[in-house]
C-alpha cells in the first residue's frame, strides 16, 4: 500500500495539533515517526488509521493507493494497529486473542473454523510461539504479549501496519531483542508499516526512512544515516543525540574554541577525544566531572577550566577509557577527530 499525505493541517480546538504535513509512504517501507511528546507524531498515525478525522476546520488529503480516505472509517482503511499496552483481551486464550478479527468479520467475508486454525497456527509460527496457543495473556511476558498482539494485528491481512510505541513499556533488553525481531518480520512480509516512538535508538535501528516531528511540523525526513549525519537544523541534531556546542572561527592550522565566537560547532560526544593537558591539538582544557559506564562505551562528563558552568561530554570505546585510565577530578585537555562547522540547513 502507497500512501500520501497532502496539505494536512489538524485542529484539537484553536490548538494546531498538525500544520501543513506532506509525506510520501512508499509500499512495502518501514517509516518512522519521530520526535518528542506532543509533537503530533501519534496524531499522524490516529490520522492515517482513521482514530481522527478531517473535520470541518481542519485541511488535508490521506491517500491509500490514490483513493482519499481522510474521512473514511478506520473499518474501511484495511489497517492492522498495535499499541503499546496490547489490549489483549484478558479472558482469552493467545489462540482466540489472534483469531478475533477473524471472527468477527461479516458472515460472508467470514472464513471457516478449520482455516481459521490455519492461519492462527502460522502466525504462532511467525511471532515464535507455536505451543502458547492455550496459554492467557497473563500467562506470558510483555514481549510475548506484544508478539501476540502483532499477530493479531496481522490476522486480517491489513495493506498496512500501524504501531504505536509498541515497545515503550518494555524493558531494555526485551525491547532491543523485539526491534530485530520486527525488522526481519516486515521484511519478511513486505508490509507498510509506519512505527511511531520518542526513541531514537529504535527509530534508527529499524526504519528505512525517518520522519522527524516537532510541533506539529516536520523537521526532516530521510533516512537514518542522513538524519543522523546530515540533519537540516538544530533540533534535528539535538533530538537525535547528545551534542557538544562551541562556539569559533575556523583556522588552518586548528582552532582555539574558548576564545572564538564567529561560527557555530555542534560535534557529538563520540567525536571528541581525551588528551594530555600539553596535548597541542586540544582546543579546550576540561576537568573531569562524572564518569558513568553505558553499555558499549563509557560517558565521560568534563567542566571548562576557564567556566564550570560549562560542560562538555565525550564518548569512549572501554578500552581507550581503560588505556586513558581517567579518573574524576583529572585535569585533562580535548581535541575532535572531526571538526565541522553547521548552519541549519547545512548538515554537519
Amino acid at each position: 500500500m502507497k500512501i500520501e499525505v497532502k496539505n494536512l493541517t489538524k485542529y484539537f480546538g484553536n490548538f494546531k495539533a498538525l500544520e501543513n504535513i506532506n509525506l510520501d509512504i512508499v509500499e512495502g517501507e518501514l517509516l518512522a515517526l519521530l520526535g518528542p511528546s506532543g509533537s503530533g507524531k501519534t496524531t499522524l498515525l490516529r490520522m492515517i488509521a482513521g482514530l481522527e478525522t478531517v473535520d470541518s476546520i481542519d485541511k488535508g488529503e490521506i491517500l491509500f493507493n490514490n483513493i482519499d480516505v481522510a474521512k473514511k472509517d478506520i473499518k474501511d482503511r484495511d489497517i492492522g494497529f498495535v499499541f503499546q499496552h496490547y489490549a489483549l483481551f484478558r479472558h482469552m486464550t493467545v489462540f482466540e486473542n489472534i483469531a478475533f478479527g477473524l471472527r468477527v468479520k461479516p458472515k460472508k467475508q467470514r472464513l471457516s473454523n478449520k482455516e481459521i486454525e490455519e492461519k492462527v497456527t502460522k502466525l504462532l509460527k511467525l511471532i515464535q510461539l507455536d505451543g502458547f496457543a492455550s496459554r492467557f495473556p497473563w500467562q506470558l511476558s510483555g514481549g510475548q504479549r506484544q508478539r501476540v498482539a502483532l499477530a493479531r494485528a496481522l490476522a486480517v491481512e491489513p495493506k498496512v501496519l500501524l504501531l504505536d510505541e509498541p515497545f515503550g513499556a518494555l524493558d531494555a533488553k526485551v525491547r532491543t531483542d523485539l526491534r530485530r525481531w520486527l525488522k526481519e518480520l516486515q521484511e519478511e512480509l513486505g508490509i507498510t508499516t509506519i512505527l511511531v516512538t520518542h526513541d531514537q535508538e529504535e527509530a534508527l535501528e529499524v526504519a528505512n526512512r525517518i520522519v522527524v516531528i516537532n510541533k506539529g511540523k516536520i523537521e526532516q525526513i530521510g533516512t537514518p544515516e542522513e538524519v543522523f549525519h546530515n540533519p537540516k537544523n538544530e533540533f534535528v541534531i539535538n533530538f537525535l543525540g547528545n551534542v557538544n556546542l562551541f562556539h569559533a572561527r575556523e583556522i588552518e592550522d586548528g582552532a582555539n574554541l574558548e576564545d572564538i565566537t564567529d561560527n557555530k560547532y555542534l560535534i557529538r560526544p563520540h567525536e571528541l577525544e581525551i588528551v594530555d593537558i600539553n596535548d597541542s591539538e586540544a582546543i579546550i582544557h576540561a576537568k573531569v566531572k562524572y564518569i558513568q559506564l553505558a553499555g558499549s562505551f563509557v560517558k565521560v562528563e568534563l567542566t571548562y577550566l576557564n567556566d564550570e558552568k560549562r560542560v562538555v561530554l565525550v564518548e569512549l570505546a572501554h578500552y581507550e577509557f581503560s588505556d586513558k585510565n581517567i579518573k574524576k577530578g583529572d585535569i585533562l585537555g580535548i581535541r575532535t577527530r572531526k571538526l565541522r562547522s553547521f548552519e541549519d540547513g547545512a548538515g554537519i
